[in-house]
Order: structure tokens, then sequence, then C-alpha cells
């Protein structure tokens, strides 16, 4: 069976083959249902999408194992690019991290991966304005 381990919360679970990943987390009692840079915490555990991927507030860094999760599915792609316009524009959360960044109530769980869940949003990094 897949072991999960969430680096911020030094916490690991070991989960069925296919599973959710923020419904392991949450039966673990683990919130990914964070806010920006740690606001909103506490408003996000109760007014979320319950894992529809429609919030955005689940997502979390696959630092290792992305092989071993699921593709990206549309609802994340539309979550995490605004696609108002003709090419579209990363979020802010997203710039940075496009090979690693993933909602957690989108991603199955197929072998062993490591989590960090929450990441900050760096407006004043050097990819920002790339």
């Amino acid at each position: 069976m897949p072991i999960v381990k969430f680096v911020n919360e030094k916490k690991e679970i070991e989960v069925a083959e296919g599973a959710n990943l923020r419904a392991e987390a949450k039966k673990a009692g683990i919130n990914l249902n964070l806010g920006v840079n740690g606001y909103g915490q506490n408003f996000n555990k109760v007014f979320n999408c319950l894992g529809k991927g429609m919030c955005g507030s689940c997502r979390v860094l696959v630092n290792e194992g992305q092989e071993n999760t699921n593709e990206m599915t549309k609802r994340e792609v539309l979550r995490f690019k605004t696609p108002f316009v003709p090419d579209p524009v990363p979020c802010l959360a997203f710039v940075g991290h496009e090979d690693c960044m993933r909602l957690a109530c989108m991603t199955q769980v197929h072998g062993d991966i490591e989590v960090e869940s929450g990441p900050d949003v760096n407006l004043f990094g050097e990819n920002f304005f790339s």
C-alpha cells in the first residue's frame, strides 16, 4: 500500500491504491484546506467546495512521486490557469510550481508520494514577473 508523507505536518499515512489525497488526509486529521500564506485557514476549513475541485484551497506540492499520481484533471487546469484570455495565464500560486502543484481533492495516489501542504504564494519571487 502506498505511503503519503506530509512534510509540514511531519506525518506519514498508509493509503489504499487509487485513494483520494484530500479524503485520506482528512481521515488522518490533516487539514489541507489552508488559506493564502496561512491567512483564512479556519475559514477555508469550513467553507470549501467539499472536494469538487472548484475552490483551490486544497492546493499541495507533490515534491516526490509525481509519477505516482493521476494526470492533472481538467478542473485543476481551469483552477490554476485563467481561461479568460487567449493564452491562459497561470494563477499566482501556480507560478514557479507548474510541475508539482496539484489540488488534493483531484489527486489519486498510486504509489509513495511526499506532499507539502499549503504552499506560500510568493508575490515577489523571481518567477512572478516572468
